[in-house]
Formats: structure tokens, sequence, C-alpha cells
């Protein structure tokens, strides 16, 4: 475990450290970020007191494809956050974990060559006001001594669980647990593509590579590679 009171970006302080040579298994953690970021753009609110992390993995001849990941990723918050929350939580295709329908902690993967670094920041102690959808927090759900370095200890033994039934059993194993924890089969949703059309239609199932299927109104089953996803 590495630590810093304060970066830019773990994510980018680990795909430089990748470079490096860094071994797989390593995790950075930062108090404050000053740069954090989310999928496609966004700004990721990082004060001290949340848990703001990444991980890096060296991918292998046969692994799973690099962008499933996140779903690793995804099972291990999940199992990290539903314990101490009050609330229900669920897994958000792609990336997101929510509690009650209110986002607590987002996964960001990044690669360089055969490194993916794969970041994760979970909403301990506070989260932002006046976005434009549900957020939540560790404390907010009355989460009982949660504390940053302690949470990213068990989430580093979880992350650890998954990566290894990821690699040496496959994607299948990961999906059906994801899908266990997600949003059920015919949650409305709509999504926003990074072309900028916005489809409606209802949650069906992923692909055996991850992807989200989406049940559109006359029945198309359409799959969705990329895309922003909104919880009707």
């Amino acid at each position: 475990m590495r630590f810093v009171e304060e970066t830019g970006s773990t994510n980018a302080d680990m795909l430089a450290l990748a470079e490096q040579g860094v071994a797989e298994g390593t995790w950075l953690r930062a108090a404050r970020q000053t740069g954090g970021r989310g999928r496609m753009g966004r700004s990721w609110e990082s004060p001290a007191g949340n848990l703001h992390c990444s991980t890096l993995v060296r991918l292998r001849a046969g692994d799973p494809p690099p962008h499933s990941l996140a779903l690793v990723a995804a099972n291990a918050v999940h199992a990290l956050v539903a314990r101490l929350c009050e609330g229900q939580a669920r897994i958000k295709w792609p990336n997101d974990v929510l509690i009650d329908g209110a986002k607590i902690a987002g996964i960001l993967l990044e690669r360089s060559g055969d490194a993916v670094v794969v970041g994760i920041g979970v909403n301990v102690a506070g989260h932002p006001a006046n976005l434009d959808r549900p957020v939540t927090s560790l404390a907010a759900q009355n989460a009982k001594d949660a504390d940053a370095g302690q949470l990213l200890q068990r989430l580093a033994e979880l992350f650890a669980h998954w990566l290894a039934i990821w690699r040496a059993q496959g994607l299948d194993p990961v999906l059906t647990h994801w899908l266990l924890n997600a949003h059920p089969t015919g949650t409305p949703m709509c999504v926003a593509q990074p072309d900028g059309q916005v489809i409606e239609g209802s949650f069906d199932t992923l692909d055996r590579q991850g992807m989200l299927i989406l049940r559109l109104e006359n029945g198309e089953a359409r799959a969705i590679h990329a895309g922003d996803i909104f919880l009707i």
C-alpha cells in the first residue's frame, strides 16, 4: 500500500508507476485529490475523509477482456459497502455502486500497454451536493467507524479475490455475481451514448463479454458498448 496526502489523480500516478514497472497488486491511496475524474471526463470531488485509490492489473495471455475488470471492481466495491449501509446496495452498469438509487462509489479504468489501472472512489465521510443525480455516503448511511484507510485494506482483499476468479475461471462467475447484485431485469433506463444519441428501454442482461443488453419498447435487444446510464 502506498499513501500520499494529496495528488492530482491516483489513476494518473498509477499509470506513471506502471511505466516504471510497479508490480500488479500495488495500491495507491490519496487523502485528497485535486484532479479526480470519473467517466466521460467528469470531475470527481475528492475531499479528505473519502476513499480515493487506484490499483494495477498486468494483463496476461488468456485473461478475459480488459474492460471486464470494471465488473471485477464492481463486485468488490459492492461487497465492501453493502454490509455497511442501511439501504440496499446495487451495481449500475458499467461501474457505479448505488444505495437505494443514490451513487456512493464509482470506478474508472485506464490502460497503458499491458497495464490496466483501476481507480475507485467511495464517498465515506461526505458526498457532493447539487448534482444532476442522487448521491450518498457511508456517513449518510450511518455506517459505523468507516475509515478510508481501513476500508482500503478490505477492498484490496475483495478485489484480489474477484481478480483470482476472473483469471482462473473466466468471466462467467464474475458476470453471475454481478447480475445478482445489479439493477433488476426490467429496470427502466436511458442511455446517453458518446455520439449524443439517447436511447430509452429497460435493462435485460449483460452479454458474455459484459456489455449491457437494453430491451427497447418494440422488443428489440440492443447491445450497449459505451454510454452514460440513467435509471428512470
